[in-house]
């Protein structure tokens, strides 16, 4: 692989000056509470936040949580699940079994993040009180303002978005699959390591193996050497896409950060004559 300078600083491109992805990554990254803060102060951020704080505590059951679209678009958006929020029959099943049972829905789901809308408002086990803890209020509000940064940064630089993606769910992985599972990890991981086309039209298991094998997972759970791989990330990203050249949308597909599986889609479908 060349070698590539990877402490990237603003360029002059046209006259006007340009700030390259790890830049703009490390501006946010570097200071991310006051990054957050500003956010979150935000006026419309803080209009939705204000009313999910002040209405959730009434909420005592899936069916209340559902009848208002307002708490529930923004308990959506906080777990990266925006673009399913029409697919109510299904976000309805998800929370119904709940996570306890192995065999429950949000366990089967690849994608941990049903499993997290689960644990954040738990009426399958706790009922009621599942809106009096401490993760239905405070948990999903900051939830909801690290996805609107992460939503922010992407309307200007996507490699910005999944730098940041990537540095917050870095030490949830376990292993090559659960890479290959998440469509913005596997972005990150491909663009970094180069990885040749003939390796991503391999069997998935087989390239599940080679993650493995060239990376060391448990790095990942160390914060010195994510920020060193994404260093590696956004210098490949500004190689592949260049600062004034790219599609925020690209990799993301909407506006939550996911694209959705085809076996998902058709587990949708199958749900939609129970939806409501």
């Amino acid at each position: 692989m060349p070698q590539t300078p990877l402490r990237q600083m603003s360029i002059k491109h046209g006259g006007d000056l340009v700030t390259t992805t790890y830049t703009s990554y490390r501006l946010i990254s570097q200071d991310l509470t006051k990054s957050l803060e500003r956010v979150a102060a935000k006026p419309d951020v803080k209009l939705e936040t204000e009313y999910y704080l002040s209405k959730i505590g009434d909420i005592k059951s899936i069916d209340d949580f559902m009848a208002d679209s307002r708490l529930y678009n923004y308990a959506l958006k906080a777990h990266g699940l925006e673009d399913m929020a029409y697919a109510k029959a299904f976000i309805r099943k998800v929370l119904t079994e709940g996570v306890d049972d192995k065999e429950a829905f949000a366990n089967k789901l690849a994608d941990s993040r049903y499993g997290d809308l689960v644990k954040s408002l738990n009426f399958a086990t706790h009922g009621a009180a599942a809106t009096s803890f401490d993760r239905a209020t405070k948990g999903v509000v900051d939830k909801y303002t690290r996805q609107t940064l992460e939503q922010d940064a992407g309307n200007d630089n996507n490699g910005v978005r999944l730098a940041l993606y990537f540095e917050r769910t870095a030490s949830t992985i376990k292993s090559g699959l659960d890479i290959l599972a998440d469509d913005a990890l596997i972005q990150v991981v491909r663009t970094t390591l180069q990885m040749p086309a003939e390796t991503i039209a391999t069997d998935i298991d087989k390239q599940a193996a080679y993650l493995d094998r060239v990376l060391n997972i448990a790095d990942f759970k160390d914060p010195e050497k994510v920020g060193k791989f994404l260093e590696r990330f956004t210098a490949m990203w500004e190689m592949e896409n260049p600062s004034d050249n790219y599609d925020p949308l690209a990799v993301f597909g909407g506006s939550s950060g996911h694209g959705i599986s085809t076996d998902l889609l058709l587990s949708i479908n199958n749900l939609k004559l129970g939806g409501s």
